[in-house]
């Protein structure tokens, strides 16, 4: 559906360097996660280790989904 976001209370007609950039933004976000599954899926020879790995990763993954929710807000300003 076309201008959805019309409907949406609080949302604004965005241009399309806007939606472009909002678009870059979500692509990268999705090249960080593929980046930290290759981390988190590394072999490891101590259970410690994989244990530390995974507590980075996790703390890495919330804050990549943060960052990039961020960074779409920062573009769109909804109110």
């Amino acid at each position: 559906m076309e201008n959805q976001h019309r409907k949406i209370s609080g949302y604004r007609e965005l241009n399309q360097e806007e939606i472009d950039l909002m678009n870059e933004i979500k692509a990268k976000g999705r090249d960080l996660e593929r980046l930290l599954s290759r981390v988190a899926l590394m072999p490891v020879y101590d259970k410690s280790a994989d244990t530390e790995r995974q507590l980075w990763c996790n703390a890495a993954d919330v804050q990549i989904r943060t960052g990039v929710m961020q960074l779409i807000r920062a573009v769109a300003l909804p109110t």
